[in-house]
């Protein structure tokens, strides 16, 4: 690790004891696929107590620790909230992307780890955001490139949210990552394996560099600059030993 990912590590150890040490829920920013992949790699012994993740809505990629010193622990409430952004004027917006959004909240001084993921749809954006910066994006956010905006508060507790996904059926020899990933990503073998050996594949917030990773049903993959797919399940096998699988991609 580097020393950036170090303070990390020890910042996560440190949240875990005071949670512990006074028995109160403790909270990180959001954490990034390699920054979740650091909490996962450090050994449950080190931990001071159990953590739980929550990004705001159900398969959210940037997501919270929440560190609970007692199995048993009290109800809480994750520091998240949720700005609907849209364009004052929709018949004169521009076509925005999450590009555009990320880099206008970006140039107001807040820091990536203060935002989760973006939500961006035809004609508006969700931006799931640490509660603390929240009354300053709705003040401040008014503009993205050349189009006028205005944010709209939205309770957490009464949101829902589900990403828009595409059923995928594949036909695949086994259920290995590799074999998997060419079902949703078209692309060369060896080219595919270049993402997994190069640390840019994660499953369920965890990196995996091994082509042979066998999959469960429900896996979660992130492939880093291409997306997000879920493993659903199988659903027949050949008599040739092959399998008809289903995947959802985001």
């Amino acid at each position: 690790m580097n020393k950036e990912e170090q303070m990390l590590q020890k910042r996560l150890l440190e949240l875990s004891s005071i949670a512990y040490q006074r028995d109160i829920v403790t909270f990180s920013d959001f954490l990034n696929l390699n920054e979740l992949h650091i909490l996962q790699s450090i050994p449950k012994n080190e931990l001071s107590t159990r953590y739980e993740l929550f990004g705001g809505y159900e398969y959210a990629e940037r997501q919270m620790v929440a560190f609970l010193p007692d199995a048993l622990c009290y109800e809480y409430e994750y520091p998240i909230d949720v700005l609907r952004v849209s364009a004052v004027h929709r018949k004169y917006a521009e076509s925005l992307t999450h590009r555009d959004y990320l880099g206008a909240l970006l140039n107001l001084g807040i820091e990536r780890s203060k935002i989760g993921d973006l939500a961006v749809t035809d004609d508006s954006c969700l931006i799931f955001c640490h509660a603390d910066m929240s009354d300053f994006i709705y003040k401040e956010f008014t503009r993205v490139r050349h189009t006028l905006i205005s944010v709209e508060k939205m309770q957490l507790s009464e949101f829902h949210y589900m990403p828009e996904r595409t059923e995928i059926k594949g036909n695949v020899s086994s259920i290995r990552l590799d074999s998997v990933l060419s079902s949703a990503f078209p692309m060369s073998r060896s080219k595919l394996v270049g993402y997994i050996e190069g640390g840019k594949v994660f499953v369920n917030g965890k990196m995996i560099t091994s082509n042979g990773y066998r999959l469960k049903e429900n896996d979660i993959i992130s492939v880093r600059g291409m997306g997000r797919i879920q493993y659903d399940s199988v659903i027949s096998e050949t008599k040739k030993g092959r399998y008809f699988i289903r995947l959802y991609k985001y």
